[in-house]
Formats: C-alpha cells, structure tokens, sequence
C-alpha cells in the first residue's frame, strides 16, 4: 500500500528528525518506508501493512498540524488516539480575525490552551489556520466543543465551566461502567 501527503517546508525537518532519528523510528513502528522529497514537502509512505501506513500518514498529518514529534506518536501508542483538525479560515475572513481567533484558543502565556488540554487530556496544536486535537474520541469531542465555543465569542469561564461539566460526566460515566 502507497500513501502520499503534502507537507509543509517549515515541517520537514520536524518531520525527519536529528539524522533522521524521527523518520526511522516511525518507519520502525509502522514497518513502513517513508520517502520524504523536501524540496516539494511531498511525503511517499508505503509499506506492506496497510494499519501501518495509515498510521504513519496521521502521525505525519500531525507534525504537519504543529505536534512535536513526542505527541504525534502518542497516535501509535494506543489505537483509539485520534486527530481532528479544526479549519479557523473559515471563521476569521481577515489575518486580524484569524490572529484574534488563535489569541482566544492560546491565551496569555498559552494559559487557555493548556487548561483545555487539562481538561480534556486532549494535546492542542494551534498552527496556521487550523487548530488540532490529539485524543480519545470522547475527550477530542469535548476539546472540539470547547475551541467551538471559544470561536463563536463565548468568555472563558462559561467554555472551563462546560469543559469542567464534561470532564465530570466522563468520569462518573467511567465510574458507573467499571462499578
């Protein structure tokens, strides 16, 4: 099986890692091969194991969003972990309404963002015109409401206090599937 992708040329070596470190250890996890051409950002993944090469497509789709290569492996660690990417374009028309969108998702210092990650033991990267979510699906979708609801101009507390509810709701639903 054969996949390709486009990457982009900030990325590349994020992708590849210190001499290739990055790139051999995902084509060893994967038992995959992985040709990356940086002059283009086009990455060719194939491989025999057709679970291996999807697999080494979303970690690349997710160094691509912004993730450092530590968590976009957590995608091979467990196999319900999943990406989901937000387009902000269209949202913010305007480079100023893109920046403004992107300042209510970071925070000062990054604070909101890592409160949701807290939260909702998601990882959020927030690169270009895009903001992605690296997670379980329950805690992705709760991630997802929450920059939903940043996006659409409701204030902090209200989205923490919402992202507080369903944190709570996950564990007792965990607490009543396990007692």
């Amino acid at each position: 099986m054969m996949q390709e992708t486009k990457i982009a040329g900030n990325r590349v070596g994020v992708l590849i890692g210190k001499a290739g470190a990055t790139k051999r250890e995902l084509e060893e996890r994967t038992s995959s091969s992985i040709t990356v051409d940086s002059e283009e950002g086009m990455v060719k993944i194939e491989g025999e194991d057709a679970v291996g090469v999807l697999l080494a497509s979303e970690v690349v789709r997710a160094i691509n969003r912004g993730f450092s290569p530590a968590h976009a492996f957590t995608l091979l660690d467990d196999e319900d972990m999943i990406l989901d990417v937000i387009e902000l374009s269209s949202t913010g028309d305007t480079q100023r309404q893109l920046d403004r969108l992107r300042g209510r998702i970071i925070g000062r210092d990054g604070s909101s963002r890592e409160q949701i990650e807290t939260m909702t033991s998601t990882y959020l990267s927030v690169y270009g015109k895009t903001v992605a979510i690296i997670g379980l699906p329950d805690q992705v979708r709760n991630a997802r409401a929450g920059i939903e609801m940043l996006i659409k101009g409701i204030p902090h507390e209200s989205v923490f206090a919402f992202l507080d509810r369903k944190k709570k709701e996950l564990k007792q639903d965990m607490l009543s599937y396990y007692y």
